[in-house]
């Protein structure tokens, strides 16, 4: 890795001593970096402050995307995945892959459900999510729909949202805050 501004730095024929204040530095900038990449664990708490989803106090904050949408980071009975928040979805939909990494019972309900989505009617099946989570937030038994035809898409739609003590979009930021504890 030194090789190549060290060479570029003989090339230029300067005198000694700026070129060795020179590769100085540049040893310098590589140590850093090779400090930082070997202590990234220790820097997780860090990196974490830059992440688009965080926990202050009870809230779970997501900024919006470039694309002008929410993404979640959410767990489905412990399997991670990054889901689009869609308050225009009645129903949390899942792709198959993901509903079948979270071992959701595809064959709870017999009959398949007929859904209009915003690219047309589209055969789903229902299941049942044992536990979702969105950074502090967990819901039970949440009902979920699943087709192939979704693709690779995950979506967290009302059914999950009307269930939280409120949401709110406050700037470029979703606030959700969990459900009141039932007495």
């Amino acid at each position: 890795m030194l090789i190549l501004p060290l060479s570029a730095l003989v090339a230029r024929r300067s005198a000694v001593r700026p070129m060795l204040k020179m590769a100085l530095a540049w040893i310098g900038i590589f140590a850093v970096g090779l400090l930082i990449a070997s202590q990234r664990d220790r820097l997780s708490g860090v990196i974490a402050m830059f992440d688009d989803q965080q926990v202050s106090g009870t809230e779970t904050r997501i900024r919006m995307a470039d694309d002008g949408h929410f993404w979640a980071n959410v767990e489905i009975n412990g399997v991670g995945r990054r889901m689009l928040i869609d308050s225009g979805a009645t129903t949390t939909a899942l792709s198959m892959q993901t509903a079948k990494a979270a071992g959701l019972d595809l064959t709870e309900s017999p009959f398949p459900v007929i859904l209009s989505t915003a690219n047309g009617q589209v055969t789903a099946r229902s299941a049942t999510a044992k536990r979702v989570a969105v950074g502090n937030i967990v819901m039970t038994d949440l009902g979920i729909v699943t087709s192939p035809a979704f693709e690779e898409t995950d979506i967290l739609g009302m059914n999950f949202l009307s269930r939280l003590g409120s949401w709110r979009v406050v700037g470029k930021t979703l606030i959700l805050s969990p459900p009141p504890p039932h007495i």
